[in-house]
């Protein structure tokens, strides 16, 4: 079998950690088209803090955005970001885009595969096609591809690229053993050999749905539970003494995959005649939280008797999920912004955002004590599970609320809870 020469393509959450695993023991080139990044990952440095300093000065890896130089490659695998758009429409310009690079230095036999998140179909109807177009080579015939689904969960230190299992697709039987072998030689427990691209690809889009699903669920009793002056943990921690009762909680669903997803899924299904119920249900309630969540602190705020101009609010953490930098899609903002948009003055600390890499998002370099009427715990972070619930309670005056969106604390030490 011919030895397939490897090149990740984008270098995001998903691409570089998977440079990263297979340069343990090949070569690999990797490729992205900000020269920013590749310069900071040539300096040692990743921004996304998944991959440390120290593995990629031991890595057998080249970060380049030549893409003469990974035209030496005959292995292409695409990890290119697919987000929505404002109408929460997907959003293929990265993927078409990434398609027409590697169209243009596609050669016969070669092999591209795909991680990107993308509906059902999406692989061959929209992919191909341009690689057959920039390629001038005919697939199935001259060049073949493949589709395994990312599974990277950032921030997360144990369930990492060579643990977790690989489900693998491709375009025909033989292909199919080509990229089950390379994916084999990082993935240590295996991987699921999927019956065509397309089931993979639903697999994929059908895995985060679960779980916003899920949430939407709890998100809901949680609004219930409030309005009956039940508390949900409580409730929760009561149900899942039971061993088939799934352990989620309430909170905003943000991030790049389960806030995004469900819309790749119910886009197709709308496609093809049939409109979601369940799903877009599910999706909406989640994404009407950081409202509801806001409207919930300004009634306490009013109980307590505070004027809102001069209300000064300060939220722990705004990245989309704990002990990552990753802000893409937090609704975190959303809580935020609806907050200011009551002319409120909100200041936002997180240890592990840099605001020179998210120009969007301000953050404070330190709280200060005795300053804020609010404090809101919105992001359970290992560095603010650290401070304790003193430490975070001294940024507060005397009179101040505790607003904890994580259950991070016991109830009896907070003044609000979701």
């Amino acid at each position: 079998m011919e030895e397939r020469k490897i090149a990740v393509v984008g270098l995001g959450y998903v691409g570089l950690p998977l440079a990263a695993e297979f340069a343990k023991s090949i070569n690999v080139l990797a490729f992205d088209i900000d020269k920013k990044r590749i310069k900071e990952l040539n300096s040692f440095y990743d921004r996304t803090n998944e991959v440390s300093s120290k593995l990629l000065k031991t890595q057998r890896i080249t970060f380049t955005h030549s893409l003469s130089e990974i035209s030496k490659s005959n292995f292409y695998i695409i990890c290119v970001p697919t987000p929505v758009n404002k109408n929460l429409v997907p959003n293929l310009g990265p993927l078409k885009s990434a398609s027409k690079l590697i169209g243009s230095v596609l050669q016969r036999g070669d092999i591209v595969v795909y991680e990107s998140t993308v509906f059902p179909g999406a692989t061959e109807e929209i992919c191909v096609p341009i690689l057959e177009k920039f390629s001038n080579l005919e697939y199935l015939k001259e060049f073949n591809v493949g589709y395994s689904p990312e599974r990277i969960n950032p921030g997360d230190k144990k369930h990492r690229v060579h643990n977790i299992k690989k489900v693998v697709s491709a375009s025909n039987k033989s292909t199919l053993k080509v990229v089950d072998n390379v994916y084999n030689k990082i993935v240590k427990v295996g991987t699921h050999k999927a019956e065509s691209i397309k089931v993979a690809e639903a697999a994929k889009v059908i895995e985060n749905t679960q779980r916003d699903l899920n949430i939407a669920f709890i998100n809901e009793l949680s609004i219930i539970f409030d309005k009956l002056d039940i508390d949900t943990e409580e409730v929760l921690k009561a149900a899942e003494t039971k061993w088939n009762f799934l352990p989620f909680r309430p909170g905003m669903v943000g991030g790049h995959c389960i806030g995004v997803d469900p819309y790749y899924l119910t886009y197709k299904a709308e496609k093809i005649g049939y409109k979601p119920k369940i799903i877009l249900s599910g999706r909406r309630l989640n994404d009407e939280m950081p409202k509801y969540l806001a409207n919930k602190l300004l009634l306490k705020i009013k109980e307590k008797g505070m004027k809102l101009s001069s209300t000064k609010i300060l939220i722990l953490g705004v990245t989309f999920k704990e002990n990552t930098p990753d802000t893409r899609n937090t609704k975190v903002i959303d809580f935020v912004n609806f907050l200011r948009r009551k002319k409120i003055k909100v200041d936002i600390f997180d240890p592990n955002v840099v605001t020179s890499l998210n120009s969007k998002i301000k953050t404070i370099s330190r709280p200060k004590k005795n300053t804020y009427d609010v404090v809101v715990l919105a992001v359970a972070h290992k560095e603010f599970k650290k401070m304790g619930i003193k430490q975070i309670k001294s940024f507060g005056k005397k009179e101040s609320i505790m607003f904890d969106l994580k259950y991070m604390f016991k109830r009896q030490k907070t003044d609000l809870r979701i």
